[in-house]
């Protein structure tokens, strides 16, 4: 999804599988502790808001196939505001209606209340970093003279929209660090629209971009303009729904109006090609890598900016391979590539002899997947994942192994980023109990030390989090993390919260999230699955989960709910799912499989009709994770698993809460208005299912922190009642 996007129930911006697997039986639903929720949540009857069923039948290669809520495609048609109305009322009618929740959005408000900061940025001689105080909605940009100066606020979105959903989508800041240009979103939209601001004064210029999704900005070094690339303007009204072809590149000279920038580059006989402008440190040369949709393999393309009139040249003349440019030594481009290195590795490219031939091979596949690298100093900055879990290790330009970074344990590591001329740089280190913590890596030393570590308040070292491995159906050995209060003794009775994604290339490593620690806090276990489809092994991880493979990582899924279960750590009436985008994909697919393994399913804006999915927005570009129903082949194998069309009349589905937002304009709000529908509708027993839509927000990236709270809240609120948790006991003490 433009990566689909991964939200740890969190969130933080995929995709599926096919395979034909058998649908397991209902069966009977265990007596859980779900069985008999509260009487103040269950005293009244749901009743479903209606949803009338259309006689509307698709044939694909010759098979008729139903869709008989196609209405609800028309989000803003009047039947269909009325029935969001009504479902929301339902929801939170319900929610309302259960004791704990009070108590758990007071406890997870506590929690989300410590101060974030990014890793800070050196352009010029100046530090750019966002900071979030623990509750403001959005993170506010900040800029300081140095690291021990006062910083000054450069642009706080928190002032932009009363309800706190205009958000900061990205910024770039020119090379002397006297300009800002940066891009805002609405109420959750992928559009954005980009400024530019003296970094001196913070006055705005009077420079307007518009009609700006999935791309970067790249200054030229004599900071008069920046390359982007752009869509042309939707046709009234379907901003929201209109797919998202012919992207071109373009120049802007600042101080133009839009309408005069440089067209740069475009393909009228490939629309679904997209570019991504970088400028070389030194100037030289402007290199535009060109992708289709998410697959993860580019056409490099370059110009050589000191030639007057140059035009751009091919260098990878095919998308067979990834290509992330790294950085160059005059001529010489370095490049981290898949190409003859399924979990990468860096080579040199010498633009006076391009042929492959001819590559430098500078840093060589390791035995762990070569997630990022970056050039800053004299040395390169190789971010691994080991076991889906971070490793930093620093290469000389030669390749040579200079260093390995010291972490404090299984967690993440992302920044890592900086000049030629820089003697530091900085990272956060984030786990599944821990925060992000900012460092400062000297670059002649290569010693670490704290910049900024957030106030907690919980103690950290009352959770702990362990690795497992467990095989998948065909054999497979697949790792999954386990986080819970330390000292847990496995008894089989623990309500467990099973996380995953699984697609786009998309690694799942140790994250912070407040809610997953407020759901450990109230005595649950959080799992998370690094199944196939996912980036956490390289490039052959993720093969091995799409297309005609995809119902692997179903299978993966599945396989990591039966270990916790034979392991001793729950049982299937204590056992949640959840996932986010691709990851709502995964949730639908597999409670609509295997319905007796869950009490309940947590899918989150997910892709629920694989049959239309590629009609709408960005969905086009999912095919290569996917496939599309265009194709006979591919189309069955949509078919068997697609969690729309594979539920069931008369089977006792897990308590299902479905969240989306109505701006969803990545993975359209229908997706889940249809699922829910047809699962209402479908239901035989007495577990809720209800529908969560919030307004005037989208995909997740850029949510208020308030609407946030509130969702998890709600999440947290209708896990504890159906999983039966114990009564919240009194608040964890707070760590300095």
């Amino acid at each position: 999804m433009r990566p689909l996007f991964v939200l740890l129930v969190v969130v933080s911006a995929g995709c599926p599988r096919p395979a034909p697997s058998p649908l397991a039986p209902a069966g009977p639903r265990a007596p859980a502790a779900s069985a008999a929720p509260a009487a103040s949540a269950a005293a009244r009857p749901l009743v479903y808001p209606a949803a009338p069923r259309l006689d509307v039948v698709d044939h694909y290669h010759g098979t008729p196939v139903p869709d008989p809520y196609r209405w609800l495609e028309d989000s803003d048609s009047p039947q269909t505001r009325a029935w969001i109305e009504a479902q929301n009322r339902l929801t939170f009618e319900y929610l309302s209606r259960i004791p704990a929740r009070p108590r758990i959005a007071e406890r997870l408000t506590a929690l989300w209340n410590y101060e974030r900061h990014s890793p800070p940025l050196r352009q010029g001689r100046r530090y750019f970093y966002t900071k979030n105080n623990g509750l403001q909605n959005q993170n506010v940009l900040y800029v300081a003279e140095s690291l021990t100066a006062e910083p000054r606020v450069l642009l706080d979105p928190n002032g932009l929209s009363p309800d706190g959903t205009v958000a900061l989508a990205g910024f770039a800041v020119s090379e002397d660090g006297k300009r800002l240009a940066y891009g805002l979103s609405t109420a959750g939209s992928d559009w954005q629209e980009w400024r530019v601001r003296n970094v001196d004064t913070g006055e705005d210029l009077p420079d307007v971009l518009r009609w700006i999704k999935f791309t970067n900005v790249a200054w030229t070094r004599d900071g008069r303009g920046f390359y982007y690339a752009r869509f042309a303007e939707p046709q009234p009204g379907q901003a929201l729904k209109e797919q998202n072809y012919f992207q071109k590149l373009y120049y802007h000279r600042l101080g133009d109006p839009q309408e005069r920038d440089e067209l740069i580059y475009e393909r009228k006989d490939h629309k679904e090609w997209q570019f991504s402008p970088e400028v070389t440190e030194d100037g030289r040369y402007l290199i535009v890598t060109v992708h289709r949709g998410t697959d993860p393999r580019h056409r490099i393309l370059y110009r050589d900016l000191q030639k007057r009139g140059a035009g751009l040249v091919e260098l990878i003349d095919h998308f067979e391979h990834e290509y992330d440019f790294v950085g160059n030594d005059g001529p010489v481009l370095y490049f981290r590539t898949d190409r003859e290195a399924p979990r990468r590795r860096v080579v040199a490219i010498d633009l006076r002899r391009p042929e492959p031939a001819a590559w430098r091979e500078v840093v060589p596949q390791a035995p762990e997947t070569l997630r990022a690298v970056s050039m800053v100093g004299h040395v390169l900055l190789a971010s691994y994942l080991r076991d889906a879990h971070a490793q930093v290790k620093v290469f000389d330009r030669r390749g040579r192994l200079l260093h390995e970074v010291a972490l404090p344990g299984l967690g993440t590591v992302f920044g890592l980023t900086g000049r030629r001329r820089d003697e530091e740089t900085f990272y956060a280190y984030t786990s599944f109990n821990t925060p992000p913590v900012i460092y400062r890596l000297d670059l002649k030393t290569f010693q670490s030390s704290e910049l900024w570590r957030p106030r907690l308040p919980f103690a950290p070292e009352a959770y702990e989090t362990r690795q497992v491995f467990f095989h998948s159906r065909d054999g497979t050995r697949v790792p999954m993390f386990i986080t819970h209060r330390r000292g847990l003794v496995p008894g089989g009775q623990a309500p467990t919260l099973l996380y995953g994604y699984g697609g786009f290339n998309v690694a799942l490593t140790p994250t912070f999230d407040p809610a997953h620690l407020l759901f450990v806090e109230m005595g649950g276990v959080f799992a998370v699955a690094n199944i196939r489809g996912g980036g956490e092994y390289g490039e052959a991880w993720h093969r091995a989960g799409t297309r005609l493979h995809k119902q692997r990582v179903f299978d993966d899924f599945v396989a990591a709910a039966e270990w916790l279960i034979a392991n001793g750590y729950t049982r299937p009436w204590r056992l949640a799912i959840a996932g986010a985008s691709n990851g709502g994909l995964l949730v639908g697919a597999c409670m609509t499989q295997r319905p007796e393994l869950f009490a309940a399913a947590l899918p989150a804006v997910g892709v629920m009709d694989m049959l239309r999915f590629h009609k709408f927005t960005i969905g086009w570009a999912w095919a290569d994770d996917y496939g599309t129903s265009d194709s006979p082949e591919e189309f069955k194998a949509l078919l068997a698993y697609s969690p729309l069309h594979n539920i069931r009349p008369g089977v006792s589905y897990p308590a299902t809460l479905v969240t989306t937002a109505d701006h969803d304009d990545r993975v359209v709000p229908a997706h889940s208005f249809k699922f829910t529908a047809a699962l209402q509708a479908a239901q035989a027993g007495p577990a809720p299912v209800l529908i969560r839509i919030e307004t005037r927000a989208g995909h997740g990236a850029g949510k208020p922190t308030a609407k946030r709270i509130e969702e998890a809240a709600d999440r947290l609120a209708f896990l504890h009642q159906v999983l039966g948790m114990a009564p919240l006991g009194p608040a964890e003490g707070t760590r300095q």
